[in-house]
């Protein structure tokens, strides 16, 4: 069918659930290795504790997406996973701060991690559902605006709450502090109230023919039949999807470094504690919040941008150089010994991260066969998890080998996996930007310069 344009409200509407979705990631991210750290974790330890989530994502994103290919009911085709992975997401939050043992925090990051992707999963097939082929780069920025913006407000809540509002935390150690709890809280409220925003206000499209749809539902019912067809998807994946795996594994790389080690480097590092017992190591992860929301600030900003400088200089080009931008903040994180001068670094991270959050998957949908949208966006996740695997499996024995626990060496090393995702990002092929004219695209539609 024949998608007509959306308007820039009804854009945002159907994007406003990531900015909840993001309070659950920026979140964990920002908090969960000195959640470890504080229950009495090694540097070595942290990333085999985050294992779970990734194994969870790999299994859990295609058969959401390979479901909700296949689902029509009152709430629509993507609309009850946003649900149920909000709902389930929410209770997660509230339990995991109140964990009081490092497996009890594991177990509970595996339950949020995979109530996230069943909520996230729809939600990239839900713009290339609902938005014409020259709207998608605009409907993947306008995700990528709330992510950097949720993101930011998750970030740096621990350190508002303490510095802004004065809300008194602990000092037992090994305690997670409450500022740090009532954080996951607040989160817990802003993801299903964002979620149920997008669900009352935005409809989908029924199948074309919802006779022949439910026949071919019924027909390939069961869980083997699903099992072979995201079996056959896989082999049968479109070759600018394969391109843009390996754009994605290195750049996940660099992101994983930096969120494992991020936190706790600064710190140890920066701020100069000596252990999670000195109080320099509160006031130096809080301030590590405060970073990364300033490069989910950037994010949020920089997602304005994105659509027109994607027009002007093509998707791949904008892609390679907003990934660059993140090396070297990265980088430059080993000469910084000011907390101040740490923001700019995030600068450079933040454009990275919008650009990831939108252009790879703007990129993608023009490739995919009509049908398996979902499938395709669950399988794409795979390149997101597997480097998250490869760094909770193997960063370990590197920390304590080859980088000596030295956490800024970690970071550096995100750093370099930018670089090279820069790199590969020239050999991808954009279809949709080679097989239109550019004179026979819509005014906001992208047009690639190879």
């Amino acid at each position: 069918m024949d998608k007509p344009p959306r308007t820039f409200w009804q854009i945002w509407n159907m994007s406003f659930g990531f900015l909840g979705i993001q309070f659950g990631w920026g979140l964990q991210m920002a908090n969960m290795s000195a959640i470890y750290e504080y229950l009495g974790a090694r540097a070595d330890q942290i990333p085999i504790l985050w294992l779970a989530a990734p194994l969870t994502g790999l299994i859990v994103q295609p058969i959401i997406g390979h479901a909700s290919d296949r689902t029509w009911g009152p709430l629509g085709r993507r609309r009850p996973y946003f649900l149920v992975g909000a709902i389930l997401s929410s209770i997660a939050l509230i339990l995991m701060p109140r964990s009081s043992a490092l497996w009890m925090a594991a177990g509970l990051l595996w339950v949020l991690d995979a109530s996230i992707n069943i909520s996230m999963e729809p939600f990239r097939a839900f713009v290339a559902d609902l938005l014409p082929e020259f709207q998608r780069t605009r409907g993947f920025a306008m995700q990528s605006l709330f992510i950097g913006l949720g993101a930011v407000i998750a970030s740096a809540l621990p350190y508002l709450l303490t510095n802004v509002f004065h809300v008194a935390g602990n000092t037992a150690a090994r305690t997670i502090p409450f500022t740090v709890r009532l954080s996951f809280y607040i989160g817990a409220a802003a993801f299903l109230g964002a979620v149920l925003w997008t669900i009352f206000t935005t409809k989908e499209y029924p199948p074309d023919n919802l006779a022949e749809f439910q026949k071919q539902k019924s027909e390939r019912a069961g869980l083997v039949s699903g099992a072979r067809e995201i079996l056959a998807s896989i082999r049968e994946m479109p070759r600018t999807m394969r391109q843009l795996a390996w754009v994605q594994i290195c750049t996940w790389l660099a992101l994983f470094c930096m969120w494992l080690y991020f936190p706790v480097a600064v710190a140890r590092n920066v701020f100069g504690a000596a252990d999670t017992n000195s109080p320099l190591y509160s006031t130096g992860v809080e301030w590590a919040g405060v970073c990364f929301g300033m490069y989910s600030l950037v994010c949020f900003g920089f997602s304005f941008v994105l659509p027109a400088l994607a027009r002007q200089y093509g998707r791949k080009a904008t892609h390679s150089l907003c990934l660059i931008c993140g090396g070297l903040g990265l980088l430059s994180v080993a000469a910084i010994h000011s907390k101040y001068l740490l923001l700019l670094s995030m600068a450079g991270v933040g454009i990275a991260w919008a650009s990831t959050l939108s252009m790879p998957y703007s990129i993608l949908a023009g490739s995919l066969p009509h049908g398996k949208t979902g499938v395709y966006m669950g399988i794409f996740n795979f390149f997101i998890v597997i480097p998250e695997i490869t760094a909770s499996l193997g960063f370990g024995w590197v920390m304590g080998h080859l980088l000596n626990n030295n956490r800024i060496s970690a970071v550096v090393a995100g750093g370099i996996f930018f670089m090279l995702a820069a790199v590969l990002t020239q050999r991808v092929e954009d279809l949709y930007d080679l097989r239109q004219p550019s004179s026979s695209l819509p005014g906001n539609a992208v047009v690639a310069k190879s």
